[in-house]
């Protein structure tokens, strides 16, 4: 199951920076996770500073 971005997101883009597979991108308020290219592999979840992504 891909992961997903809350409205907990500030918007910094560690995230999007650290996906293998692409899969994130900025959305119009907050950065969004493509559960097509999304593997699951938590990279996204490291590294991001208020804990914004969780399981979907």
């Amino acid at each position: 199951m891909a992961h997903v971005i809350t409205d907990e997101c500030i918007s910094c883009g560690a995230c999007e920076t650290e996906c293998p597979e692409e899969a994130i991108s900025e959305g119009e308020e907050i950065f969004v996770i493509d559960p097509k290219k999304c593997t699951d592999c938590a990279a996204c979840v490291e590294v991001c500073p208020v804990e914004a992504i969780k399981k979907g």
